[in-house]
């Protein structure tokens, strides 16, 4: 491994799967969503030369994200950039290696470079949240920054993605401060990141199931509910005719519009738990 990238001592495989897992989705001719374990990966284009990555799954999962890129695209065919949404270990679990292997640069939000270079952890998974047992076994998870040194880059001030033509990246925090969701206006495409996802994620049972509901970020790891609720917003104020999520299926149309409208409209209840250690109600 490069000596100048490291993940964080508390990282480790995390024995956590779902129906979905090993899955893949053609969402549009040039979206592809998969997803490792308990989160997807998305890789968009349609041209072997000419892909991006958006996130970089679980840890100890390089060996399947290459073995999808390779299926998808052909043997060794690599993407122009790996973009990030965020940085929390289940989207970076297999970053180092995925580096290292691609010889790639990689991309985050200015506010998440804290975290992809080892100067900052984020705050504990809040394991006292209400909603199931995933929740509850959140503690076990790693906060720990992972350390890119330079083989990260701030996104461009501009809202452009790098190698990904006609997306604009969106600032979408509460869940981590620099999170961005990413949006094609031609085609009202969104990639949401932990935005807001399609399953209820703290529970064990629906994680398995992967069962369909819109809810907020993982209420164990989303230190800043006002902010988090001002992003779902943003998003819905987009009118997006897809979305893909970090967590659970992909959704459109007339369910995802009157999801997202739902959301919106009752998110203190739906997505904020009733306790916990990062919420304060009279915020809300």
């Amino acid at each position: 491994m490069d000596n100048d990238m490291n993940y964080g001592d508390d990282y480790k495989y995390i024995p956590a799967t779902s129906i979905g897992s090993g899955v893949g989705i053609n969402v549009l001719p040039d979206l592809y969503s998969h997803t490792v374990q308990i989160v997807n990966i998305i890789l968009v284009g349609n041209n072997k030369d000419d892909f991006v990555l958006v996130d970089a799954g679980m840890p100890e999962s390089a060996d399947e994200i290459i073995s999808v890129v390779e299926e998808r695209f052909g043997s060794n065919s690599r993407p122009k950039a790996i973009i990030l949404t965020h940085g929390h270990f289940d989207h970076v679990g297999a970053l180092i290696e995925l580096v290292e292997y691609w010889d790639v640069s990689v991309y985050a939000h200015e506010l998440e470079l804290p975290f992809l270079t080892g100067e900052k952890s984020y705050p504990e998974p809040d394991p006292s949240v209400e909603g199931g047992m995933v929740a509850k076994l959140s503690s076990m998870f790693p906060n720990e920054p992972v350390n890119l040194g330079n083989h990260v880059e701030k996104l461009p001030p501009d809202g452009s993605v790098p190698y990904m033509p006609g997306f604009n990246w969106v600032h979408t925090p509460g869940h981590t401060p620099g999170h961005i969701s990413l949006y094609r206006e031609d085609d009202r495409t969104l990639i949401v990141g932990d935005t807001f996802i399609t399953v209820k994620q703290e529970s064990l049972l629906k994680v398995l199931k992967q069962q369909q509901e819109i809810s907020g970020p993982p209420r164990y790891l989303t230190p800043d509910w006002k902010a988090a609720k001002e992003s779902v917003i943003k998003l819905q104020r987009l009118n997006p005719s897809v979305a893909i999520t970090g967590h659970g299926y992909p959704m459109s149309g007339d369910l995802l519009a009157e999801s997202l409208e739902k959301l919106v409209h009752d998110f203190d209840r739906i997505a904020v738990p009733d306790y916990g250690e990062y919420v304060n109600r009279d915020e809300h």
